[in-house]
């Protein structure tokens, strides 16, 4: 697994601002645990690529496990906007999912 965050740190390093590296090692680091890490790169795709909508959902879910509710619940909504502006139908039911189902779990506390 290491060697895989390695490789991949190298592609971002030949290409610091491209999507793909970007959106890459920050799912890494989020197998790994590492959450803070994973929000750092996620949060510099968001700024770099705000259209890169497989980021919304990701992102939504990284803040659920910091337990930052309100910045789950506002990352799937810019995902639903974008979606909608990409017309991607499958990001957008997913991204409608999450945001049901958190607020669904939060309801229930």
């Amino acid at each position: 697994m290491a060697d895989r965050l390695i490789q991949l740190l190298k592609f971002l390093d030949e290409a610091p601002e491209d999507s793909f590296n970007l959106y890459s090692v920050a799912y890494e680091y989020l197998n790994r645990g590492e959450i803070d890490k994973a929000m750092e790169y996620f949060l510099t795709l968001r700024k770099l690529h705000p259209d890169y909508v497989g980021l919304y959902y990701h992102l939504g879910k990284t803040y659920e496990r910091q337990e930052k509710y309100p910045e789950a619940q506002k990352a799937y909504e810019e995902g639903l906007i974008v979606s909608r502006k990409l017309k991607d139908r499958h990001a957008e039911g997913e991204l409608l999912r999450a945001q049901t189902q958190l607020r669904d779990e939060l309801e229930d506390w």
